[in-house]
């Protein structure tokens, strides 16, 4: 088999914060669907790897729904809804995207969805029915056939402004009392939309609940080929947060949950004719009827109020029956109810055997799974022997992620092993100045410097398999143990062995607090051998502030490190000039080296040269500047920079902002992409040239990349002959090209395209950063491997960061 060039190896992202975004499919080895931003990812629990992103959405995914099968195997289709008011029916085939197909209808955000499998009686093949339902004040239902796909004209709508239902469950139940039950795995804090059949002796009649902001469950049953009221279910006090249906024998209960923080279970039965004739003296619970006619047959059904459960102390965000599953060959559906809060916990429901009283079961510990940012991600570096990545973002935090190597397994996984800072402000910028210490830039006025603690590099070797020894060797001997944030502060305090120790514990705790103060998070130290839990990334994974860095007027925008770690260059928004200033800071005595000053706009990005003489900035004012480090009469002096080379708006090639730059290996080369779908590569820079100001020109053509280019890296092609360039576009496409210099006068021929992501390996937004690994080598496989494959992260505003990797062989 052909090795591909291109590879997606490692995923880190995370849920959208929205209710029912998430859905575990039934069936052995079940895949986990959940929207990021504008994705579905399909995420495998057993191997904790994302198998694939299923890119169709424009705007955030709201929801998702498997469709699970009758004989229990494991789903192949789900729907999804989103911002964009589409619904979109995937078709998955060997854990790939087979087909898709975009449902549209909704004039508002489609907040909830859920489908079914359904047999009629006159046409033997399956149809899928779909239902939705989104701001527009509006549920609507569709019929897919193969590759036809037929809206349905039973249209639920109001014509008052409300919000859209929380929560739908369809469910239906056919004629001989075999159930068709749809169920995903029990999980964590998303709601989900259910379909059942009701009894009938003909054919399966749908049924559909939608919970509502009234406090009502409004039930619609089939009827005709139209969806008409049936019922509404009174008893909730405030809105309905989630529904769900689930068959025991030939009756129907239906769970819901609401933000009157109540559970109620609701049971659904064929209303027998010889009910009607019992003693009216017998106590018994109150009935709401309603009569469905079906083939000139009227059938009676009856509703009631099964059970109250409380138990919750906030919003009940979601209930989910127990997944059927197949015993000895026979099809269980055990009593069994899952419920999650805004009070940050989960309840197991079960009925007491011997009382059928309902009693919360069990407490159940956190698996290890995916993680990553819930917001735009930022900026990203790798550590300079490329064995962990630290990212930045707008949702406040910076991660770091590390590969998990277990001893008798030869699979690696990556995950979050730290969250070094969480922050009051939105993340923008980050540089490394050693292995284990980096800087970053956050929508505020100062740089913060922060140092890994000794807890921290126990547990990274542990987690990676690295000497400890050997890793702390090059570390000071008084590294504090961990760190924590204090009471209404934003700085992180570093804790040491001796302030470990004169902790108070719990009881003592309580016993001096007031009631009125704000609880600070201790620090506790733990050696790990596997990736933490959140709490635990929460809680003992912070590291130390050691500086803050005064200076810049506005909020930092860009930050950068010389390769040999002696100066940092930042920068910030700038309106004008004189605060569109570069500031260069001596890494040791964390002191201001020297003001550059040469941009009207802000600086968007800067790099120095890999042999350090030389700092490329470029702007928003679509120009950049190249400043010279100059000669020092003796190493105690600090280095100064001089301008030199720039370009204006008549020499300047683009025509709208400059987002990025990077160099060329050697450091004779730079190059820069810009919005106006440009890449454009300048020199050579002489570094031995000692004149004043140099005229530095284009020395390839212009290569237009088809999109608005917002992220350039640059590296040694395999060859040696020529470096490859990688291209992060604003619609979220990575492009690699090779550019090679000619003596040819125009340059021409000297770019070739290379490879592209596919559409499940592309970002679905800007990307924000492109980093090459500094290291070769393939990380999950054995040294002898490492020479084939290249390695380079993306990130972007679609919440995700990526490893991708490149095979040498192949380009």
């Amino acid at each position: 088999m052909v090795a591909p060039v291109l590879e997606t190896s490692h995923v880190f992202c995370c849920p959208n914060r929205v209710r029912g975004v998430l859905n575990w499919s039934s069936g052995p080895r079940g895949l986990l669907a959940f929207g990021t931003s504008c994705s579905v990812v399909l995420y495998d629990p057993v191997k904790r790897v994302v198998v694939t992103n299923l890119n169709g959405h424009t705007a955030r995914v709201n929801c998702i729904q498997w469709i699970c099968k009758q004989d229990g195997s494991p789903s192949t289709e789900l729907v999804s809804g989103g911002s964009d008011n589409q619904v979109i029916h995937w078709e998955i085939e060997d854990n790939q995207l087979l087909k898709a197909v975009h449902l549209q209808g909704h004039e508002g955000p489609v907040y909830a969805v859920h489908a079914v499998y359904q047999r009629r009686t006159s046409d033997p093949a399956l149809c899928t029915l779909i239902v939705s339902a989104a701001a527009d004040s509006a549920v609507r239902l569709w019929s897919k056939k193969g590759s036809e796909v037929t809206w349905k004209t039973g249209q639920v709508k109001r014509g008052r402004a409300w919000k859209p239902p929380a929560s739908l469950a369809l469910c239906s139940r056919s004629c001989n009392s075999m159930v068709s039950c749809y169920k995903g795995k029990l999980h964590t804090f998303w709601h989900h939309n259910r379909i059942s059949f009701l009894p009938s002796a003909f054919r399966p009649i749908p049924i559909l609940a939608c919970g509502d902001d009234d406090c009502r469950i409004h039930l619609f049953a089939q009827q005709n080929d139209q969806f008409q009221k049936v019922l509404s279910l009174c008893g909730h006090e405030d809105w309905i947060r989630g529904v769900e249906w689930a068959a025991f024998g030939r009756d129907l209960f239906l769970a819901s949950c609401s933000q009157d923080c109540l559970i109620r279970i609701w049971k659904l039965y064929i209303k027998s004719a010889s009910s009607e004739t019992q003693d009216a003296n017998n106590i018994r619970l109150k009935e709401n009827t309603f009569t469905i006619e079906n083939e000139s047959v009227k059938i009676a059904f009856a509703v009631t109020l099964e059970t109250v459960l409380a138990g919750h102390e906030n919003w009940v965000n979601a209930v989910h029956w127990q997944p059927v599953f197949y015993k000895d060959g026979v099809l269980q559906q055990p009593m069994r109810l899952l419920s999650a809060s805004m009070d940050k916990t989960m309840i197991l429901w079960a009925p007491d055997e011997d009382s059928g009283v309902w009693l919360e079961q069990r407490e159940w510990t956190p698996e290890i799974v995916i993680s990553g940012h819930f917001d735009g991600v930022q900026d990203l570096v790798w550590d300079p022997e490329g064995e962990f990545i630290i990212t930045v973002g707008t949702d406040q935090t910076t991660r770091l992620f590390a590969p998990w190597k277990r001893k008798d397994q030869s699979q690696v996984t990556w995950h979050e092993i730290a969250r070094p800072q969480i922050h009051g402000y939105d993340l923008k910028c980050l540089a490394m100045i050693n292995r284990f210490q980096f800087v970053s830039g956050a929508d505020e006025k100062v740089l913060r410097v922060f140092s890994a603690p000794r807890n921290f590099v126990e547990n990274f070797c542990a987690i990676t398999g690295k000497s400890l020894n050997h890793v702390l060797c090059n570390q000071d001997s008084d590294l504090p143990e961990g760190a924590t944030v204090p009471a209404l502060g934003l700085s992180n305090k570093a804790i040491f062995q001796g302030d470990i120790a004169s902790q108070p514990s719990d009881e003592e705790e309580l016993l001096t607090s007031t009631g009125f103060e704000y609880q600070q998070v201790a620090f506790q130290p733990s050696i790990l051998t596997e990736p933490p839990t959140e709490d635990h990334l929460l809680q003992n994974t912070l590291w130390p502030e050691v500086q803050k860095l005064y200076g810049h007027g506005y909020e930092i925008f860009c930050v950068t490190c010389n390769s040999s770690k002696t100066l940092l260059a930042s920068a910030c928004k700038a309106a004008k000039k004189e605060h569109a200033a570069i500031i260069l800071w001596n890494t040791t005595s964390w002191k201001q080296v020297q003001n550059l000053v040469f941009h009207s706009l802000t600086v968007t990005q800067m790099a120095f040269s890999p042999n350090d003489k030389f700092l490329l900035a470029v702007s928003r004012d679509r120009t950049w500047s190249l400043w010279k480090k100059q000669d020092t009469v003796s190493p105690e002096f600090e280095p100064v920079f001089s301008l030199f080379a720039f370009t204006n708006k008549i020499t300047s090639v683009h025509s709208r902002i400059i987002w990025s730059c990077d160099w060329s290996p050697d450091s004779k080369y730079f190059f820069t992409g810009s919005r106006d779908k440009k890449v454009v590569v300048w020199g050579e820079c002489d570094s031995t040239d000692d004149c004043i100001e140099h005229n530095i020109g284009p020395c390839s053509s212009v290569l237009d990349v088809g999109g608005a280019v917002t992220a350039v890296s640059v590296s040694l092609h395999p060859s040696q002959r020529s470096v490859s360039v990688w291209v992060g576009l604003e619609c979220g496409k990575i492009c690699l090209y090779t550019w090679k210099k000619t003596d040819q006068v125009p340059e021409i021929n000297d770019w070739a395209h290379c490879v592209e992501t596919s559409q499940s390996q592309s970002h679905t937004l800007a990307i924000r950063k492109l980093c090459w690994k500094n290291c070769s080598g393939k990380t999950e496989h054995k040294e002898a491997e490492d020479a084939e494959w290249l390695h380079f992260a993306s990130c972007g505003e679609d919440h995700t960061v990526k490893i991708h990797r490149v095979n040498k062989c192949a380009l």
